[in-house]
């Protein structure tokens, strides 16, 4: 019997490494839906909500290094997920975004859930493609999972027409070749390498392959030949750290303490990093966060091979062969005292268990969580990299289902929980092992600030917009709604007790820490 174009796609992505779809489809996506009952090899993940299926694709492949796919309902499917696509593309995620249509021949008659997908998907996108026939629809694929693994990664958009699924389709199309990351010119090497002997203040500003594990390992082994210093970038995709690692701070979020922080330096090498500049912008603050004075040169740009460029460099500047890795203390538990954000920081560098993932939306309660667990176990730490909040519990979903044998805990704060607490219900259902703090400030904290540094003048009616607290959210409750076990917990002894609790256990558990 022939295979449809459906099941010629889902063999073809199993083929090219694609190995979980998280779906939430539709009546144009039965015949895929269906195919995945004839493929071996593809997981099925269920999300209620499609900002959680992209939350969890993007998730999965940050800690897989290789795609998930999605599979999304038309047009209003696709714009449900798009905060978490831009998420994804911001973090150079590869993913593989499958977006159901119309029948080809239906899309004339302008029935209600016609719109157009790809202007839709172009800004989340490095790569868009409309099917055309069931024959060409596995080469479409193999197409989009190139693109997608394509340096420095990106979200491959497939769009599939209805009938392009359930007609006859072709053989299974064959992995593509994927382009390698390109080395970057010799005079690049130069220009780094100069700055360094300068005797001038120099900052290694790091990101995306650069801060991580082997990245930060030649990194440091500049420094200490150079006295450069390292700066991870404020938001990352994805950091191994912990007992052993090369410790590395973040620039902060803040804009006068960002520019306090690139202030002594005269060169910034960015490699894998982009310019350091605002989130936002500010009456009377620059954008650009860099003195004016320094000279910001990108060594090595995402898309290039960046742990090559840094041993290049290394062996440029004389640096050592290894250094001793630092050992600093852990962090004991907390004694005493009021459940804040200093006190849930040292809990959390005494108790992250060895090879644990942290999936971070902290917003305003974790700005200072970095620090203090640098000592901790040897763990993953996966943010927010595009600032659309809402990723925090998909994230950790999808890491979950990328490394089933690593606890998962996600450091949550409550306004950004409220965007995707679908995924809690998906958790339970594929019974991961993930633990979520939820910050309780009942409040949209981050924005009370955000009040005074754009210089506005708030009334009661601004202030009633920010907090979340009439009614309050009971987030036990709530979780429980979905299966997940979930506890309040209002002092530090019940938060170490509880979080002890839910680490020694297997499964989805919650913990609203009132705050």
């Amino acid at each position: 019997m022939a295979m449809n174009g459906a099941e010629s796609l889902v063999r073809t992505l199993v083929a090219g490494g694609v190995e979980v779809c998280f779906t939430n489809p539709g009546t144009s996506e039965m015949h895929f839906v269906a195919a995945l009952d004839r493929v071996e090899g593809m997981r099925a993940v269920l999300c209620l909500f499609e900002g959680g299926a992209t939350g969890a694709a993007d998730g999965y492949a940050r800690m897989a290094d290789k795609p998930a796919s999605t599979l999304l309902h038309l047009g209003p499917g696709l714009g449900n997920g798009i905060a978490n696509l831009h998420n994804a593309r911001r973090a150079r995620t590869p993913l593989v975004n499958i977006v159901g249509e119309h029948a080809t021949y239906h899309r004339a008659y302008d029935a209600p859930l016609t719109s157009d997908i790809e202007s839709l998907a172009k800004p989340v996108s490095a790569w868009v493609r409309t099917g055309l026939s069931a024959r060409d629809v596995a080469a479409d694929g193999a197409a989009a999972v190139a693109a997608a693994l394509t340096p420095p990664g990106g979200v491959a958009t497939l769009i599939l027409p209805a009938d392009t699924a359930w007609e006859e389709g072709g053989d299974v199309a064959a992995a593509l070749p994927v382009p390698p990351r390109t080395r970057v010119p010799d005079e690049a090497i130069t220009h780094a390498a100069a700055a360094l002997r300068s005797g001038e203040p120099v900052l290694l500003h790091l990101g995306d392959r650069a801060v991580r594990g082997e990245g930060r390992r030649i990194a440091a082994r500049i420094a200490a030949k150079t006295g450069a210093k390292l700066l991870a970038m404020t938001s990352n995709a994805r950091i191994d750290r912990g007992a052993g690692s090369v410790p590395i701070e973040r620039l902060p979020y803040p804009v006068d303490q960002a520019r306090a922080v690139l202030e002594p330096y005269r060169h910034i090498v960015l490699v894998g990093a982009t310019l350091p500049v605002a989130f936002f912008a500010y009456p009377g603050k620059p954008s650009a966060l860099a003195p004016a004075t320094c000279d910001v040169f990108a060594l090595a740009s995402p898309e290039h091979d960046q742990i090559d460029a840094l041993e290049r460099l290394a062996e440029a500047v004389g640096a050592p062969a290894a250094i001793d890795a630092p050992a600093p203390a852990r962090p004991g538990l907390p004694e005493g005292g009021r459940l804040d954000q200093d006190s849930i920081g040292q809990v959390l560098g005494a108790l992250i268990p060895e090879g644990a993932i942290v999936c971070d939306e902290s917003i305003t309660t974790g700005r200072n969580f970095f620090p203090v667990t640098q000592a901790a176990a040897p763990h993953t730490w996966l943010q927010l990299s595009g600032g659309s909040i809402g990723l925090g519990i998909p994230m950790a979903t999808g890491a979950a289902v990328a490394c089933p044998d690593r606890k998962v805990i996600t450091l949550q704060a409550d306004g950004s929980a409220l965007y995707t607490a679908q995924s809690l219900w998906t958790q339970a259902r594929e019974k991961l092992d993930v633990v979520t703090l939820i910050w309780s400030n009942r409040s949209y904290a981050i924005l009370r600030a955000e009040l005074a540094n754009v210089g506005a003048n708030p009334g009661r009616k601004a202030i009633d917009m920010l907090t979340l607290d009439d009614p309050p959210i009971d987030w036990p409750s709530l979780a429980r709604g979905y299966g997940v076990e979930g506890r309040r917990v209002e002092t530090l002894p019940q938060f170490i007790d509880v979080f002890r609790h839910a680490l020694a256990r297997r499964g989805p558990f919650l913990i609203e820490v009132a705050l």
